[in-house]
C-alpha cells in the first residue's frame, strides 16, 4: 500500500529535501505542499494524505493550530511534527493537540521515513523513554500534582490491571518490559495496551502517558 503525505514547511529548500527523500521510497507518495498552517488545513481537506510533516514555527498560521483543527476534522490523517530543537515546547503543543509524534529535522533520512511508515500504522513515533524525557523536561506546562484532575473523570473505565499498565507506560516502559515486569505475555499487554487507548479516547502511545500525567496518576516529582 502506498502511504501519502502532505510535507508542510515555510521553508521551500526543506519541503524540496523532504520529498526528496521520500520519492525515493516506492510506498509513499508527496501529494501536496504548504508553506504554513491554514494552507495545510486546506490541503489536508483536498488531498486527504495519510500522513502530514507538520513544522510548528510558520508565519501565516502555526502548526499547533492546524494540527488541532486536521486532527478534528479528519482523524485518517495522522500528523507527525517536524522540530529544530529537540524536545521543543511547540513540538509537545502539537503532541497535546493530537500529534502523533515528533521529529527532529535534521533526523537521519531512514529515521523519517520509519517515523512516517510508523504513524500511517497508526503507532507514535516517540519512543516511550523518550516520552518519558519529554514529560520531564516541560513537566512545567502539565497540571501541577497538588491539583491534578480528577483520575475518576478519565480514568474510571480502567480496569485495575489496565491502571498498572498505564501507569508503567508513564514511566517509559516497553511493552516488552512491562510484560516481564508483570509476568505476563507479550500479546497480553498488547491488548492491555489497546484497551488502555481505546478507553482513553488517546489516539496513541504519547497521549495515554500524558493522561496519566493529567490525572495525576503518574507525577514528575515522585519519580514515576
Amino acid at each position: 500500500m502506498t502511504t501519502t503525505v502532505l510535507l508542510v514547511d515555510d521553508h521551500a529548500l526543506l519541503r524540496k529535501g523532504f520529498r526528496m527523500v521520500l520519492q525515493a521510497e516506492p510506498d509513499l507518495e508527496v501529494v501536496g505542499e504548504a508553506a504554513d498552517g491554514r494552507v495545510a488545513v486546506e490541503q489536508v481537506k483536498a488531498l486527504r494524505p495519510d500522513v502530514v510533516l507538520m513544522d510548528v514555527r510558520m508565519p501565516g498560521g502555526d502548526g499547533i493550530t492546524a494540527t488541532e483543527q486536521i486532527v478534528a476534522a479528519h482523524p485518517g490523517s495522522r500528523v507527525l511534527v517536524l522540530t529544530t530543537f529537540d524536545l521543543d515546547e511547540y513540538a509537545f503543543g502539537a503532541l497535546r493537540a493530537g500529534a502523533s509524534g515528533f521529529l527532529l529535522k535534521n533526523a537521519e533520512p531512514a529515521a523519517l521515513v520509519d517515523a512516517i511508515r510508523t504513524v500511517a500504522r497508526g503507532d507514535a513515533v516517540v519512543a516511550p523513554r523518550a516520552t518519558r524525557r519529554m514529560l520531564e523536561l516541560l513537566s512545567d506546562k502539565l497540571p501541577r500534582s497538588d491539583a491534578p484532575e480528577p483520575p475518576s473523570s478519565r480514568l474510571a473505565d480502567l480496569t485495575p490491571r489496565e491502571v498498572e499498565v498505564l501507569q508503567l507506560m508513564a514511566e517509559g516502559m516497553s511493552n516488552a518490559e512491562i510484560a516481564e515486569h508483570l509476568v505476563l505475555s507479550g500479546t497480553t499487554i498488547k491488548t492491555h495496551v489497546g484497551n488502555v487507548l481505546a478507553k482513553l479516547g488517546a489516539r496513541d502511545r504519547v497521549q495515554a502517558v500524558v493522561v496519566a500525567f493529567q490525572t495525576g496518576l503518574a507525577n514528575v516529582d515522585d519519580g514515576r
